[in-house]
């Protein structure tokens, strides 16, 4: 009877961790959107960093990170455990779903900033700023560790509203799961996004270095003309990452985000559903995500820009 107990319990086990696994994949693809931007924003957050300090900076974010999801994770499961109490007093309040819905449209309203940022900001301003970085490094007037922790604070205050977008989606996923399955799914994603982006974040702020070590072997030989060739060509690319990164994220952004809006709107949802058939129906759906996903984000930009405007107005009056 012991022995069938213990296999019957390893078997329960099993069988909760290929499901938690299973949630874990569809609610990575989910969060593809989140992932990418925050990626090549915490890039971005490093620049400016003296080089021997980009990785120490790096870890500090990354435990800032880690202290973000320590108090989203608890809080979202939550969430979701007092809209089951509600629900099972037959009081059918939503919960999750606007906190889903605020998510992909700030998702969105995200993305079209970025847009906004790059279409009505010349070149010369952003090579304006950084040049005014880069004097900063070099000044030794400049207190940088002051510098350090301003960037490492502002780097998780942003964290902390991407990993809340992350958290919110992959609990939309969860929803008619158990307590434990909830609680297993959102640690697992937690801990490999903070890994996976902080990981590669490390990998990438170091390219440079690593394409200027392998360029400074100066012997002779077929290994060291091809390490020197592989420096130069990681040097040259690194560039062009970093950009392709920034346009990735920014799309997802508009795709996920778009997505959770038209499945949250019924009327959008049940519009497209009859065009969404085969592998072009697919392409359309997902092209349609984009567009809602666009028309909503510069629809919440107006807003807040008319808003800021209005603010200003009565400040001077």
């Amino acid at each position: 009877m012991a022995g069938s107990s213990l296999f019957a319990l390893i078997d329960d086990i099993a069988t909760l961790l290929d499901d938690v696994s299973a949630m874990t994949k569809i609610a990575t693809k989910k969060t593809a959107g989140v992932l990418g931007d925050d990626l090549a924003l915490n890039a971005q957050q490093v620049s400016g960093i003296k080089a021997d300090r980009e990785l120490p900076v790096v870890w500090a974010v990354a435990k800032g990170s880690l202290v973000n999801k320590a108090i989203l994770v608890p809080a979202a499961l939550a969430i979701s455990a007092l809209e089951t109490w509600l629900h099972g007093r037959g009081i059918n309040i939503p919960l999750i779903t606007p906190l889903l819905m605020l998510g992909g449209a700030f998702l969105c309203y995200e993305g079209v900033e970025k847009l906004a940022h790059k279409f009505l900001h010349g070149k010369g301003e952003d090579e304006q700023e950084h040049a005014e970085r880069v004097r900063a490094v070099q000044d030794e007037q400049v207190d940088m560790v002051a510098f350090e922790q301003q960037r490492i604070r502002g780097a998780v205050r942003t964290d902390f509203i991407l990993s809340a977008e992350i958290i919110v989606i992959s609990l939309g996923t969860l929803a008619g799961r158990t307590f434990l399955e909830q609680l297993l799914t959102l640690v697992t994603i937690a801990l490999i996004m903070t890994v996976g982006v902080y990981g590669l974040v490390g990998g990438i702020v170091k390219l440079d270095d690593a394409g200027l070590a392998l360029n400074r072997d100066e012997r002779e030989g077929g290994w060291p003309r091809f390490k020197r060739a592989l420096g130069r060509g990681i040097l040259h690319s690194a560039p062009y990452l970093m950009k392709f990164l920034s346009i990735a994220g920014t799309a997802a952004m508009f795709l996920v985000g778009g997505g959770i809006l038209v499945h949250g709107i019924g009327a959008l949802h049940h519009f497209i559903e009859p065009y969404a058939q085969g592998a072009l129906g697919g392409l359309l759906s997902m092209l349609f995500n984009a567009g809602v996903g666009i028309v909503a984000g510069a629809l919440i930009v107006a807003v807040t820009v008319l808003i800021g405007r209005l603010r200003g107005k009565r400040h001077a009056a």
